[in-house]
C-alpha cells in the first residue's frame, strides 16, 4: 500500500501482509530498482517514507528474497520481463 506521508512531498509504502518475513525491502523504478530496506513496525507491517515528486512509478516488494506486488495496490503494468510491476500515481 502506499499513501501519502506525513510530511510534504512524501510517499509511505507499507507491506501489512509480510506473515513471518525477515527481509522486507522495497524497490521501484524511484530507486533505480536498487532495494531499500523496510523498518519492521509495531503491528508486524513494513513501511518506509520517501520523498517523491508528482508522477506515475512502478514498484515492487522484496520479501526474504520473493518479488511480490503489493497486495494492497490493484493496479499494475507489465515490466520488460514479462511480469507485474505494481504503480503508484503520486498526485500533488
Amino acid at each position: 500500500m502506499f499513501a501519502k506521508g506525513r510530511k510534504k512531498g512524501t510517499v509511505r509504502f507499507c507491506l501489512t501482509h509480510a506473515n513471518g518475513s525477515h527481509k522486507v525491502k522495497l524497490c521501484g523504478d524511484f530507486t533505480n530498482w536498487e532495494p531499500l530496506t523496510m523498518r519492521k513496525q509495531k503491528n508486524d507491517s513494513y513501511a518506509v517514507t520517501l520523498p517523491l515528486a508528482p508522477g506515475t512509478y512502478q514498484y515492487k516488494f522484496q520479501v526474504d528474497g520473493q518479488w511480490l506486488l503489493d497486495p494492497d495496490n490493484q493496479y499494475n503494468a507489465v515490466n520488460s520481463f514479462g511480469s507485474l510491476n505494481s504503480v503508484a500515481q503520486v498526485n500533488p
